[in-house]
């Protein structure tokens, strides 16, 4: 099993080389990392270019040359991005961590292959993901816990694994639909569930996911957009019931 490991970042020069470094120095070597950078006017791209000369120095052992690449230029966004890395991917998985994200700890990866080892078959690997501050700092588990025997209508509930925590064969990966500005993500894991035959569950911390605000209106926005989602995958019956007991649940749970 190759990952292919995937970094999108736009102006994240605060974020950017902790991401980097969770990443380089994992203790299994089996990937390829890529970096889709969208034109960044910060020093986004000073830090790329520095990382990827440290790594032709060989100063992250294992880490091959031909193991990195990257590439920056206008996108439409995340979403698009996120599209360009899964278009550049060669491994058999694709795992997104992106800027300010962290693979949890040094092991992490390796702990993933040991459990892909004993289950072959899986087309996704997933686990849990902590939340943490721009200072790193652990706020807890997400209040929508990865399930042990996850499937598509686990989904209902929302976004039960975040994709810092789960890895999908390149083979079942579809692109993200770029009419959804928030909840891409959100449509694109159920697709990936409704293809997925196998998924393997592994009761640890992945990724920590870094938590930034949201506005208001881009709130708004998600509402509308995983209402529309959750009626396009599961019919309007279902959707309202779902929307029904997230409302009675929302006032009692973390907000993220």
């Amino acid at each position: 099993m190759k990952c292919s490991i995937i970094t999108v970042t736009f102006n994240a020069e605060k974020f950017l080389e902790k991401t980097m470094l969770s990443i380089l120095n994992q203790s299994c070597k089996d990937f390829e990392y890529i970096i889709v950078d969208g034109a960044s006017k910060d020093k986004t791209v000073e830090i790329i270019t520095s990382y990827e000369l440290r790594i032709t120095n060989s100063e992250f052992q294992g880490v091959r040359p031909e193991q990195f690449r990257w590439i920056s230029e206008p996108d439409k966004g995340l979403y698009d991005a996120m599209n360009k890395g899964i278009e550049l991917a060669t491994g058999d998985f694709v795992w997104f961590i992106n800027a300010g994200d962290l693979i949890y700890d040094e092991h992490t990866l390796q702990n993933i292959m040991n459990a892909y080892s004993k289950a072959p078959e899986s087309d996704t690997v997933y686990g849990q993901s902590l939340m943490i501050d721009e200072h790193e700092n652990a706020l807890g588990e997400r209040h929508k816990i990865a399930p042990k025997h996850l499937t598509k209508n686990d989904l209902l509930k929302g976004l039960v694994v975040g994709h810092q925590s789960i890895l999908v064969r390149k083979t079942i990966a579809p692109k993200y639909d770029l009419q959804y500005t928030i909840c891409a993500d959100y449509d694109w894991t159920i697709k990936v569930l409704k293809k997925s035959e196998s998924n393997g569950y592994i009761d640890q911390y992945l990724s920590k996911f870094l938590i930034s605000g949201l506005s208001s209106q881009k709130r708004k926005t998600g509402w509308v957009e995983r209402y529309s989602i959750m009626k396009k995958h599961f019919g309007l019956c279902k959707t309202l019931w779902a929307h029904l007991l997230i409302t009675l649940k929302y006032p009692f749970s973390r907000k993220y």
